[in-house]
């Protein structure tokens, strides 16, 4: 997640928006030819995932379907902003809503949750660290 989507001055915006996939390899490479991305490899414990950069910078993050990531739908999935990640999840339980991966600490940025809507939609709540 690049420095300027975890501003705390962002609350309620998009901040950032990955792909988890089996092959992330073949995807980042998809896109790279058909929208014009660089490929950037973000080390993870065993493997790499890509942050994808366009000419300004990066845009997003193509993920492979490891680790946390496992249990992740293959979707474009965008991050949200929140300012309080626990009352968040709580509303999204209460008004038929499901947490389905977390929380997950991001390092020393912060943390997030992914959850599906009660219509079907997935999306991650990101609480950036104090």
């Amino acid at each position: 997640m690049s420095e300027e989507a975890k501003a705390p001055s962002k609350l309620g915006t998009i901040g950032w928006f990955d792909l988890t996939v089996p092959d992330a390899g073949a995807v980042k490479d998809f896109y790279a030819a058909v929208v014009g991305w660089k490929a950037t490899e973000t080390p993870m414990s065993d493997y790499s995932d890509y942050t994808m950069e366009a000419p300004k910078g990066p845009v997003s993050g193509i993920c492979h379907a490891r680790g946390g990531n496992a249990e992740l739908p293959p979707v474009w999935l965008i991050y949200l902003y929140v300012a309080d990640l626990e009352a968040s999840m709580a509303a999204c339980r209460d008004l038929g809503g499901e947490v389905i991966a977390g929380p997950i600490d991001y390092g020393p940025s912060g943390r997030y949750v992914v959850i599906r809507d009660p219509a079907g939609a997935h999306c991650a709540l990101f609480q950036a660290a104090a």
